[in-house]
């Protein structure tokens, strides 16, 4: 065998076990998102928390992180707060810089007409997403640490991605 054919060889077992053990770190416990009925989601921002409803009854529940200025109902673009009210899941992005992203319908008819009473932008992109992509970047992060969105460990994401469809209401509460 020459040197080169070793070297193919080599770089080729390599991969397969990269790949293998990238297989086995999705196949581990917890990796896999139990499957849950939802028919909506009730954020409670003061709690901390997102529910996972069906009729009347919390189904799974799960810590979050909100914007940076978490007290207060969003006003206008850029002031990272989350915003209060009656939304629904307006679109679904699973390429996003965080992990898996579910964009709401923010804002409504009355955060627009508040904003343009205000005379300022309220702003866009609301989103209920995981972590970071960059693994270095989620070492660091505070308590509230986005810029309005909702955020959740990739974990807890995966089980929300898969009760939560388009259109799924999204109320959150102060």
């Amino acid at each position: 065998m020459t040197k080169a054919m070793t070297r193919a060889t080599t770089w080729a077992a390599a991969r397969a076990a990269a790949f293998a053990l990238a297989a086995l770190a999705l196949a581990a416990p917890g990796a896999a998102a139990k499957s849950v009925e939802a028919d909506r989601i009730w954020v409670q921002k003061a709690e901390r928390k997102l529910h996972l409803m069906k009729g009347r009854k919390i189904v799974r529940t799960f810590p979050i992180h909100l914007g940076r200025q978490p007290l207060g109902h969003k006003r206008r673009e850029g002031d990272s707060r989350t915003p209060e009210g009656l939304y629904s899941v307006r679109s679904r992005n699973s390429i996003s810089e965080f992990y898996r992203a579910l964009e709401i319908s923010y804002p409504n008819m009355d955060d627009r007409l508040r904003a343009a009473v205000d005379g300022v932008n309220p702003g866009g992109k609301i989103m209920i997403h995981g972590e970071p992509d960059d693994p270095l970047a989620r070492l660091t992060l505070p308590k509230d640490w986005t810029q309005g969105c909702i955020a959740l460990k990739n974990r807890d994401m995966r089980v929300v991605w898969k009760a939560a469809a388009r259109g799924t209401p999204v109320q959150i509460d102060p």
